[in-house]
Formats: structure tokens, sequence, C-alpha cells
């Protein structure tokens, strides 16, 4: 699990496996099935954390914890950008707070890394972040997915965390997401839906995001189209590509060196 194909990182580490659904987003979430899968290749870790609904695997809400992983970074010596479970959601109401605090000892003590934290549930990881971890590490992005305009208020609480990265991860893109704001928002990850009840993702609804991004000098990566592509056409994600606006749009964040003055101003708003 640690080597993986998502085109903005270079491996996974997955601490916390299992959740539960909550919102359109996660109806067809890849993480589902593969943690039947590997539940069905007898790895301990995702038993039971699945059920099959309607033909395909669902999450029973049931969270475990690994104690046994948090050593897994400390073993990578070259340096990576690690995403922080793929298979979960580390502020899940489920994943205890010393055990975030666990998580964060591990990416302190490996600052050859960077980490991409990803959450729906950001509104817990402002708390947790500015008033129990009390620290920003320059190593650790941390980010929140939004796949329509009904939940764009994740950005809100995104925004009041230091971080010495904020990003959001508008994937699987499934609707309109509006004139949003991405003001202190470093990174904007694009991304249409995979796999066979994937739904589309319009090109009118990317631009809006790529013109935000441009008002607010954020940084755009497009993913992919998924299993739609710019034509509305379902073929395979392959075929679709990645291509929008004629190229590749691969930018990474810069690091915001002045994190002191960043957070102190944000803290004040919380």
């Amino acid at each position: 699990m640690s080597t993986t194909e998502i085109e903005w990182t270079d491996s996974t580490w997955n601490p916390v496996a299992g959740c539960n659904i909550v919102s359109a987003g996660c109806t067809n979430c890849y993480a589902m099935n593969m943690a039947r899968r590997l539940a069905s290749m007898e790895m301990s870790k995702y038993k039971g954390l699945t059920r099959i609904s309607g033909g395909k695997a669902i999450w029973t809400g049931k969270v475990r914890l690994d104690e046994g992983s948090l050593g897994i970074p400390y073993k990578w010596k070259k340096p990576r950008k690690i995403f922080v479970n793929s298979m979960s959601d580390l502020f899940h109401e489920a994943v205890s707070l010393d055990f975030i605090r666990a998580v964060w000892k591990v990416m302190k003590e490996t600052p050859q890394h960077h980490y991409q934290i990803l959450t729906k549930r950001p509104e817990r990881m402002a708390v947790i972040v500015s008033s129990e971890i009390g620290e920003v590490l320059s190593n650790v992005w941390l980010g929140t997915s939004v796949e329509a305009a009904d939940v764009a208020d994740r950005i809100e609480h995104l925004r009041r965390t230091p971080a010495a990265i904020r990003f959001v991860s508008f994937e699987p893109l499934i609707a309109s997401v509006g004139s949003v704001d991405l003001s202190g928002i470093d990174w904007a990850i694009v991304g249409g839906e995979s796999g066979p009840r994937s739904r589309p993702a319009k090109e009118e609804w990317i631009d809006e995001i790529f013109d935000q991004c441009s008002i607010a000098d954020t940084a755009f990566f497009f993913k992919q189209w998924g299993s739609w592509g710019s034509d509305n056409k379902r073929r395979s994600k392959k075929a679709n590509g990645r291509t929008y606006k004629g190229q590749h749009w691969d930018d990474m964040p810069i690091f915001n060196a002045d994190l002191k003055k960043r957070n102190s101003d944000v803290q004040e708003g919380i």
C-alpha cells in the first residue's frame, strides 16, 4: 500500500482504515472497493469495514486504528510526498485525539517527507489543529474535499486551520461549486469521477475553479477527466486523459515561508 498511481503524490500511508459516507462525493469512493478487495485477501486490517449493498461495497462505519503502521515513514529515507489515510479520514469522529497526536509526532520526526492530509471533516480538523496540536509543521499540507456547491463551506473551515499549505481537492467533481473563494488556499486539485457508476464532470464546472485559482493565485492541478471525456462521452479513464485547455496542468503549491504571521492572522479569526 506504500506505492500509488495517484498523480499528485508519491506514496500512501494508512494508519487508519475505514470510514462512512458523509456526502454525495463519497457514493462511489474507490477506497470502499479497495477495502473489500484487501479484506478478501485476508488482510485483517480491512475485515468488517465494508458490506455489500446494491451490488457494491459500502462502508459499515467501523474505523480501525493501526498503531503498527505508525512507524512506516521512519523507514523511508528518501524524501516523498505522502498521502495520509487514502483509505480513511484522519479527522473521522472515531479517531481519537491521542492517535491524531501520534500521527503528528511521526510527521514532525520525519521532516524529509511532505505529508498531504485530506479530510471531509475540516470543521473537526480546524478545532484540533488550532486548539490541541498547536503547532504548524512546515512539511504538513492540510486539505479538504469539495465535490459540489452544497459542501463548499468546507473551504471556510480549512481557511481557519493553521497550516503550511492548504489545499482543496475538487474530486470527484460532480456539480458546479459556484464562485468559491480560494483566498488563502495554496493548491487546487480537480478531477472527474471514474468507474462503472461514475458521474460526468462538465468543462464549465472546471472553468469556474480555474478562474478562481487565477484570481487567488492558487496552484491548479488537473488530475483527470475520469470516465467521461470533455465531450461528455463515456470511455476509459486512460482514453479520456487529463488534458484541459490544450495542456496538462501539474502545478504544485509554493511553500509560504512567513508561517508565523500567516497563521497568527488566521487564528485571530477563529
